[in-house]
């Protein structure tokens, strides 16, 4: 039998073209998606500055299994301990902070962004004096090599530093030069004492350095067993995540993006791959009824078919490994280049994403094979001879069952969007695959749905299109299965990119616009060394032409429920400028309250807390604080903008750099002009510092928005263009078994011209049948995505997405079908049919 598998495989190259590369094109899809999802659950990053630390002691960075923002920085006692463990022969404390050289009174910012360390820590990357000597009172600094170049500093010259938001002058005791080839961020080093006062008090990390010849392993777990849960203990490739607070909180976003589209594209290829081999079997019918008239039992022919797909299978899988890597790859530098996560985070994709791209691809082929091939096999064979190519009977209780179960759970996730999903980032995982599944389930009734619409398109196109539109009639009619075959990959294509289109400028207009509404402010001042001294709030203050001013600090937190901690957005403002600054209405309480230990939040989040006035809540902040501030104000919620308001004094110490990096400005009434004028003097007079408009915050939440966007897109065009693959394989794939047809039609008395018309009224039937079911998919996502999201059933976005989703499939609808059919009638038409 394998034997008869091979030589079939050999003699028809072409009819299995089709399927080889369905199967090789999903496999290699679902390896990149799973790459992406290993890479997300291992979350690891390489060491650039504490490279020279085999273990790397660092602050918990989660509370309660939820990632914390900031980091979470631990207490200097530890060094101590760490280094009277069995096995270390030093411990060294380590402390960063951004720490910016200026040179005639501005920043050296860009490629040369710096951070201040202690003198300590500079033989962790490692570094080593290139000249000079290393610092020892608070007065001075030795500086990385690459900033003392660009500053025109050297040892025994001065240079003057912002740090913590005020401009210091220190004296240049030496330089650094990196050893090796990693490329940390370019370092000002101060005495450990200084650095360590500059840094509030705390260390980020402890670089463990073991003793000769002691496992790195055993000193690690020594380390942890003294440790306990004060800290978190790294070793290997995660010593990098000591180096990037805040990273392990991308990983959800890694590991939705990755489960999400993983899904969809495992359906996906598992329709492709089903479909594209049934449409193989179903064209060698006439194959298959000769094998049973000489004798062939239906056992025999299943065999032979899945000898034949076994070869295919592990033939497509094998190639689509290496590629499978390389589009991994290409799909997490999207994400690293749009700032979904560090490019510091290590691409992993091992053995579990093959295993499950070979299991995905050989389960789809083996299921196609199964259903496709037990008509062929249980045919007799007198009435397999008699059915000619254009078979109608497709109809089946198994394909009904399995039609139904993909519509209704695609209705059902879509009014779960509608009904019981909250407006969030997990609102997409509901909306997204409804449309998928819909589109699967109208895709297995299409037989039936292409004769139906066939019937109600009768009398137009007639009327319309003369014998070319007749005689297509007549083939969608009487080959209603194979015309299915090339409307449900289109369904499939317009369903899933109509959706997935609208649902992302759904989120992006309302974003927009809700943001546009929140903020009041005139101008934005923003800091790019690290953040705004206290004194700089009363400077904008006092400056003509300013009605108030209010610091803005940003973070992410949790408020502690009975039911676990709940992540809640985070904004710290000034009570003195608030009301002007943002758009929050008091209901309860009052916003001039918000003052040292001190929270406000939207009534709706109120209940949700069981909180009112008065009353304290219990948070965590990003950092992983503990803080029970008490409600003072409470105010009309925003759906599309919910977050707790704090004190900018009491969040801004538990973010990264620990002040304020914005001051919200609202001009006083006529003197717009004026106050622009005197903040650019102002802006200019503090080094590092950037006048805005106040719509530049929405702008700059709309390029968070297209982080998300771009990975988005990417993932989404890798599906379509599959969905693309898969329609013109289809199509070419039919085209070319129509040869013959085309042949003896011309040998009847048709002219090439009209065959071609013929075509052309199919693939307009194809179009307007395959669009109508594909806006109907695309709507289980739009509408109960829009519902929630704008309280609209419509979508935002342009009528020409739709347009351009639309014409793109009838473009590859008529390319798949009209080229191949030209291309095929240049042959003689005797010569045509006698091949056949």
């Amino acid at each position: 039998m394998w034997r008869l598998a091979l030589r079939t495989l050999k003699f028809r190259r072409t009819s299995f073209v089709a399927t080889f590369l369905a199967m090789f094109l999903g496999a290699a899809i679902v390896i990149g998606c799973g790459g992406l999802m290993e890479t997300g659950v291992r979350m690891a990053a390489d060491p650039q500055r504490l490279t020279g630390a085999p273990v790397v002691v660092t602050g918990e960075q989660t509370y309660d299994s939820n990632a914390l923002t900031e980091r979470h920085r631990i207490d200097p006692g530890l060094v101590d301990e760490v280094a009277r463990t069995e096995g270390v022969r030093e411990a060294v404390a380590d402390v960063s902070f951004p720490a910016t050289v200026l040179k005639d009174g501005k920043p050296l910012t860009g490629e040369d962004a710096s951070y201040g360390h202690g003198w300590a820590g500079a033989r962790l990357t490692p570094y080593a004096l290139a000249a000079g000597a290393s610092p020892v009172t608070g007065g001075e600094v030795a500086l990385d090599t690459r900033l003392a170049e660009r500053a025109g500093a050297r040892p025994g010259s001065f240079v003057d530093v912002v740090v913590r938001g005020e401009t210091r002058r220190y004296r240049v005791s030496g330089t650094a030069a990196q050893r090796g080839d990693h490329n940390p961020d370019a370092a000002v080093f101060f005495s450990d004492d200084e650095a360590r006062a500059l840094a509030g008090g705390r260390i980020d990390s402890i670089g463990v350095l073991p003793e000769t010849g002691a496992p790195t392993s055993a000193v690690a777990a020594a380390v942890r067993s003294a440790v306990g849960d004060r800290a978190e203990v790294l070793t290997g490739e995660r010593r990098g995540l000591a180096e990037l607070p805040g990273t392990l909180s991308s990983r959800r976003t890694v590991v939705i993006l990755a489960a999400i589209f993983g899904s969809s594209v495992v359906l996906i290829v598992m329709f492709g791959v089903a479909s594209t081999l049934g449409l193989s079997l179903q064209q060698r019918s006439r194959e298959m009824a000769l094998l049973r008239a000489v004798g062939s039992t239906p056992r025999q022919l299943r065999r032979m078919i899945l000898c034949e797909t076994a070869v295919l299978s592990a033939g497509s899988v094998l190639l689509a490994l290496y590629p499978g890597q390389l589009l991994g790859r290409l799909l997490f530098g999207v994400l690293t280049s749009s700032g979904v996560v560090s490019s510091s985070i290590v691409y992993h994709a091992g053995w579990m994403p093959m295993a499950v791209g070979v299991v995905v691809t050989v389960l789809a082929a083996a299921g196609a094979t199964r259903f496709a091939g037990r008509r062929a096999a249980r045919t007799e064979p007198v009435a397999a001879l008699a059915e000619n190519d254009a078979a109608t009977r497709w109809f089946s209780v198994p394909r009904l069952l399995l039609a139904v179960f993909f519509l209704v759970n695609g209705i059902g996730l879509a009014v779960a969007t509608a009904t019981v999903m909250e407006d969030g980032p997990s609102l997409a995982s509901t909306a997204g695959p409804a449309s998928v599944l819909f589109c699967i389930g109208l895709a297995l009734l299409a037989p039936g749905i292409v004769k139906a619409m066939t019937a109600l398109l009768w009398l137009p196109v007639r009327a319309l299109t003369g014998v070319c539109g007749q005689l297509a009639l007549r083939n969608a009619t009487t080959a209603n299965v194979r015309m299915a075959g090339a409307v449900a990959p289109i369904v499939l294509l317009i369903g899933i990119a109509t959706g997935t289109l609208y649902m992302q400028a759904t989120e992006d207009a309302v974003s927009q616009r809700s943001y546009d509404r929140n903020i009041l402010a005139d101008y934005v001042l923003d800091s790019t060394t690290g953040g705004f001294a206290p004194d700089v709030l009363d400077r904008v203050r006092a400056t003509p032409g300013v009605a108030a001013a209010s610091e803005f600090v940003t973070s992410r937190g949790f408020v502690d429920t009975p039911d676990g901690p709940a992540d809640v957005d985070l904004r710290g403002v000034s009570a003195d400028g608030v009301a002007h600054s943002l758009d929050l209405r008091p209901v309860a309480g009052s916003l001039t309250d918000l003052r040292d230990d001190t929270v406000a939040l939207s009534d709706k989040k109120a209940g949700e807390y069981g909180v009112r006035v008065g009353d304290r809540l219990p948070m965590h902040l990003g950092d992983g604080t503990a803080v029970r501030p008490t409600v003072v104000a409470l105010y009309t919620d925003n759906p599309k903008q919910q977050y707790l308001t704090l004190p900018a004094s009491a969040l801004a110490p538990h973010t990264g750099d620990g002040l304020p990096h914005q001051i919200l400005v609202r001009s006083a009434p006529g003197a717009l002009a004026e106050a622009h004028d005197h903040l650019a003097r102002l802006a200019a007079a503090v080094p590092g510092t950037e006048l805005d408009d106040g719509s530049s915050l929405a702008g700059r939440n709309n390029q968070i928005q297209q982080i998300l966007v771009a990975a988005n897109y990417t993932i989404v065009a890798m599906i379509v263009g599959y969905a693309a693959i898969t329609v013109v394989n289809t199509l070419v794939a039919v085209t070319r078994k129509r040869r013959a047809e085309f042949g003896l039609q011309q040998l009847t008395g048709a002219t090439r011209r009209q065959v071609l018309g013929m075509l052309t009224v199919e693939g307009v039937l194809i179009g307007v049948i395959a669009t109508f079911l594909g806006t109907i998919a695309s709507a289980t996502t739009i509408v109960p995505y829009s519902m929630v999201k704008a309280d609209s059933y419509l979508p935002s976005g342009s009528i020409g997405i739709y347009l351009a989703v639309v014409g793109g499939s009838l473009v590859l609808v008529f390319g798949a079908t009209l080229l191949p059919s030209w291309r095929g009638m240049r042959t003689p038409a005797v010569e045509t049919v006698k091949a056949a």
